[in-house]
C-alpha cells in the first residue's frame, strides 16, 4: 500500500515561529505537571517527606495519564477524528516504512532486535558513565536518597514487606503502561516527532530527544541520559521508519525489566 500522508498540522498556520511556540507549549504541558507532582505533591503526601518513594510513583502516574489525555485532546483538535485508522496515521502507529521507497515492509520489524540490544547495552554499560558525568558537572542535580525506588526496594525491611504486595506490582505496571507506551512515548514519538520536521528539518529527531531530556525536570539527574536515549534509541529509529512503535518498544524494555524484578520481590524470590 502507498505510504500514509503526513499528519495534519496542529495549527492551520504554517508559520515556523508559531509552530515552535506550540511545540514548546505541548512540552510544558507535559513537563510542568510532572515536576510539580514530583517535588511538591509527593513530599506533601508522603509519611516521610524526605523519602517519598512510593508516593512519588503514585502521583507521577497521574501525570503520565494526563499525557495520554493531552494526546487525545490534541489529536481531536486536529479534526481528523479519533477513529483507529486516523490515530494510526497521525501518531505513526502503523507498521514501519522503508526509508528508500516509503513502502510498508514487515521485515523491518526484525530491526527491533538489535535496537533492543543496543538500548539495553547503553543503559547497563554507558548509562552510569553518562550519569556520573552529568552529576559531576551539576552536583546539585543529584537524586535525593529518599527518591530512589531502586534503593528503596534493596532495603531488607522493604523487601520483606513486598512479599505478597500485588497492589505495588499493579501500580508499577499501570504506571509503566502510561510511561513507555501510551504516555511519554505516545506524546513525544507519536504526536510531537511527526510534526517537528517542518520546524527542525533533518534534525527533528535530535530536537525531539533534547525536549525529552529536558522534560525530565521531575528527576533532573536523568536529563542528559534521557536526552541521549530519547534521541538515538527512541526518536531516530521512529523517524527513520516513520513508526512510533520503535520508540515505544525500545523504551518499554526497561519497564519489563523492572516489572520482572518487582514480581520477584512480590513472590519472595529475591
Amino acid at each position: 500500500p502507498p505510504p500514509p500522508p503526513p499528519p495534519t498540522p496542529l495549527l492551520s498556520s504554517a508559520a515556523s515561529d508559531v509552530y515552535k511556540r506550540q511545540i514548546i507549549a505541548i512540552w510544558a504541558a507535559a513537563a510542568s505537571p510532572m515536576a510539580i507532582l514530583s517535588w511538591v505533591v509527593a513530599p506533601a503526601l508522603a509519611v516521610d517527606p524526605k523519602q517519598p518513594g512510593m508516593e512519588r510513583l503514585a502521583v507521577m502516574t497521574v501525570g503520565l495519564v494526563w499525557q495520554f489525555v493531552l494526546v487525545v485532546i490534541l489529536v481531536r483538535r486536529e479534526g481528523s477524528g479519533l477513529g483507529w485508522s486516523a490515530i494510526r496515521r497521525n501518531l505513526w502507529l502503523s507498521g514501519p516504512l522503508s526509508p528508500k521507497t516509503g513502502m510498508r515492509r514487515n521485515g523491518l520489524w526484525f530491526l527491533l532486535l538489535p535496537l533492543l540490544g543496543l538500548t539495553a547495552a547503553y543503559q547497563f554499560r554507558v548509562g552510569s558513565v553518562v550519569h556520573d558525568f552529568w552529576i559531576g558537572m551539576f552536583p546539585f542535580l543529584a537524586e535525593p536518597p529518599g527518591y530512589s525506588l531502586a534503593a528503596l526496594f534493596e532495603r531488607p525491611d522493604v523487601a520483606e514487606q513486598m512479599k505478597g504486595a500485588w497492589g505495588v506490582l499493579a501500580l508499577f505496571s499501570f504506571s509503566a503502561l502510561f510511561n513507555t507506551v501510551i504516555g511519554e512515548e505516545l506524546l513525544f514519538r507519536g504526536l510531537l516527532l511527526p510534526r517537528m520536521n517542518g520546524v527542525f528539518g533533518r534534525w527533528d529527531w535530535l530536537m525531539n530527544g533534547l525536549l525529552f531530556g529536558l522534560y525530565h525536570l521531575s528527576q533532573p539527574w536523568t536529563i542528559l541520559g534521557s536526552g541521549i536515549l530519547g534521541a538515538l534509541f527512541f526518536a531516530y529509529p521512529s523517524k527513520r521508519y516513520r513508526c512510533a512503535w520503535f520508540g515505544i518498544i525500545a523504551h518499554s524494555g526497561q519497564s519489563i525489566f523492572f516489572i520482572v524484578l518487582i514480581l520477584g520481590l512480590v513472590l519472595g524470590l529475591s
